[in-house]
């Protein structure tokens, strides 16, 4: 018997092109992976410019305090909850002068938001609502929607913006969140 000289090859597989297969993979699942960012609240900032003292009548501004508690202080009154909140900002803003301690004018308005460190941000973020609610129940109430038909308006449509523009005329959304208290 002639044995071959022929040596017998083991079976492998080429493993040169994995790293390049994997590294490819990779930048796929990197340029198609969508990544959730929050949004966080559309606040504007104050620009960071000398603060500015501008006379007020003290009548205009609606006071609402959040202790770190989270209880609330409306117009020095002690409030439980939100229940009536809305009305009693509505009343404020379009009051025309007519009730002694509310404003003098809707333009003039001034609704302030004040709270303490240790406030929560869900209170916080329930009582911001509810101001927000009723500046857009009055909008709304202007041009006959609900709040949030008049919310839903789309400012894209000419129709619908002059819609838009005509709720919010001569009201202007004055929301003052001051700086909290170290309390």
């Amino acid at each position: 018997m002639f044995r071959s000289k022929e040596r017998k090859e083991t079976d492998s597989v080429n493993a040169g092109s994995m790293a390049d297969i994997a590294f490819l993979l990779l930048i796929f699942f990197l340029v198609s992976t969508t990544i959730q960012t929050q949004k966080g609240l559309m606040l504007p900032l104050p620009a960071e410019q000398d603060p500015k003292t501008v006379p007020m009548n003290e009548r205009n501004i609606y006071k609402i305090r959040i202790n770190s508690n989270n209880e609330l202080l409306v117009e020095g009154e002690p409030r439980l909850n939100l229940v009536g909140l809305k009305e009693d900002i509505k009343t404020h803003v379009l009051n025309e002068g007519r009730l002694p301690n509310y404003s003098i004018n809707p333009k003039k308005a001034i609704i302030s938001l004040k709270t303490n460190r240790g406030t929560n941000y869900e209170t916080f973020i329930n009582v911001l609502d509810e101001i927000k609610g009723a500046y857009y129940q009055i909008y709304g109430e202007r041009v006959g929607l609900s709040a949030g038909e008049y919310r839903a308006l789309d400012k894209d449509d000419p129709l619908q913006y002059d819609l838009y523009l005509k709720g919010k005329e001569d009201i202007p959304m004055n929301i003052s969140i001051a700086e909290p208290d170290n309390i």
